[in-house]
């Protein structure tokens, strides 16, 4: 006869086990559900019997325990050992993005920088819009590109449908009173800020209080098209329709500048569109992909990069939402046009930048994937995996890259990438050993070489707890080692040929030399 006090002491450490693995990797009730029936449809769980089963009410089925076991890469055995592991180490990035505490501290009193910024930026040349893209950034890296109420305002309106085709987002605007009026207008030529004129095409733009004017070129394109209205449609929901904002602008000139502005420097206005750009394109993301159905589309999908055409959205809009979705948090992004400037960034977990955002670095490495698809023909997606000293800093990064074209044809590069150290961390595995054995890889073959063979187990092995595909990929190829700039490459072959010689100051050596006489 079955003891039932031993199948409750069997289902409690079951159900403690199960519940540790889902919160340790950051998963819902339902994310795990969504994994489980990706797995096997038949043998897949609900929502309210998994959480049975982690309260210890019920005893899963061995067919449920496999798929649980392949979900989280554990050995079934691990589950009936009845001994539960210590709480995890904090698995945050090493790099901090809350910066350095400032002394004297009076000197950054809010009085005394609301004076001296503007005057700074003038005298560096810098635009109001470079300066507030600089802030925004760091606004979604503090709250790891999480953004609650835009996100509410967003579902209030879509009821979190998904996906929305077309004729979906053109019934919300009638909803909202938008009347929708069309113009043509081709690309044309516009140097902007790049030293080489780019095709710049005026996509759309707002007329208050209620019009929304569009491209006809963008009816060729749907995805494109549901981005732009969505996005007026932000601005008439967040706005009211009041009108202060930037035309909607691919090519020579960045969205968020005024342009009607003749001015290089500070101008309070282009800060105020900026942030106005970024609440309505963080509205329209969370509309077109609401985040509960399109995280689990994602799941579904292994994060593929090419799943954006299954559900009429742009790849870049799928890019950018995967780090505000994503159960996983240490993921950066970045979009990328020859040679080498950065329309957007987001580092959520703290990735040094390969160049500069407001100008081009004069020595930056060449090792980095997206400027290795800048310079590549192919328009297929590419992964990577990247090792990154940044001081006594080593790294590990997975990325996803694609070249893609821009609404007026510009070629550009999207990169979508991922922090594997904390993965490896949350399973007990030294990421600096991982680390230090494909490094010694990389450097035994000259800067890229294979992954060995226990290291690409547990990246595998993380890749799929994690369940994006393009992990498995990277690990498939040859590792590369980079770095911020080629003139501090950390190969032990420096990617130059030789280093270039370091400038030492002579101040130094003149106080050492007064002193020590």
């Amino acid at each position: 006869m079955t003891n039932p006090s031993g199948l409750r002491r069997k289902a409690h450490f079951l159900g403690t086990k199960i519940k540790s693995l889902r919160k340790r990797n950051n998963l819902t009730l339902e994310d795990l559900s969504v994994r489980c029936i990706q797995v096997d449809a038949e043998a897949g769980p609900s929502v309210s019997y998994l959480s049975m089963i982690e309260n210890g009410k019920r005893v899963p089925s061995e067919a449920l325990m496999l798929i649980v076991a392949d979900i989280f890469q554990k050995d079934l055995e691990w589950f009936f050992d009845e001994s539960l592991e210590k709480e995890e180490i904090d698995t945050a990035p090493s790099a901090a993005i809350a910066g350095m505490p400032l002394e004297p501290g009076f000197l950054f009193s809010d009085s005394l920088l609301q004076l001296a910024i503007p005057e700074l930026l003038a005298q560096t040349g810098t635009t109001g819009r470079q300066f507030a893209h600089l802030l925004i950034r760091a606004h979604q890296e503090s709250n790891r590109n999480s953004f609650p109420d835009l996100e509410r305002a967003a579902e209030s309106v879509g009821k979190k449908q998904f996906p929305m085709r077309v004729e979906n987002v053109f019934a919300v605007a009638k909803h909202l009173g938008l009347t929708i009026k069309w113009f043509d207008n081709s690309s044309f030529k516009d140097k902007g800020e790049s030293e080489k004129p780019l095709s710049t095409l005026v996509r759309s733009f707002f007329d208050a209080p209620n019009v929304v004017y569009l491209n006809r070129e963008l009816e060729a394109n749907p995805a494109r098209l549901k981005y732009d209205l969505a996005n007026h449609i932000a601005h008439k929901v967040l706005h009211d329709g009041d009108g202060a904002r930037a035309p909607q602008v691919s090519g020579g000139r960045v969205s968020g500048r005024r342009h009607d502005a003749d001015s290089p420097n500070f101008d309070s206005k282009d800060i105020l569109y900026a942030w106005r750009d970024f609440e309505c394109s963080y509205f329209a993301a969370a509309l077109l992909a609401p985040k509960t159905p399109f995280r689990q589309f994602l799941s579904r999908e292994s994060y593929a990069i090419d799943s954006a055409d299954k559900v009429e959205l742009t790849r870049t809009l799928v890019m950018r939402r995967m780090s505000s979705v994503s159960p996983y948090p240490h993921w950066h992004y970045f979009d990328a046009y020859p040679p080498g400037n950065l329309r957007a960034v987001y580092r959520g977990n703290g990735i040094p930048l390969p160049w500069g955002n407001m100008k081009l670095v004069t020595d930056p490495c060449q090792h980095w994937a997206v400027f290795r698809m800048l310079n590549s023909k192919s328009n297929k997606a590419s992964a990577q995996i990247s090792i990154l000293r940044s001081g006594d800093d080593k790294r590990l990064y997975c990325c996803e890259s694609v070249r893609s074209k821009d609404a007026a044809g510009n070629p550009h590069v999207l990169c979508a990438g991922v922090d594997l150290s904390p993965a490896l961390a949350s399973q007990n595995i030294d990421p600096r050993e991982t680390i230090d054995a494909i490094e010694a890889s990389c450097n035994a073959n000259g800067g890229s070489g294979p992954i060995p063979s226990q290291a690409r187990k547990q990246l595998e092995g993380v890749g799929k707890i994690l369940n994006i595909g393009w992990i498995a990929d990277g690990a498939a190829k040859d590792a590369i080692i980079i770095c911020q700039r080629s003139s501090n490459c950390p190969r032990d072959k420096h990617c130059l040929g030789k280093a270039p010689p370091q400038l030492k100051s002579q101040i130094d050596d003149i106080r050492a030399s007064v002193v020590g006489s």
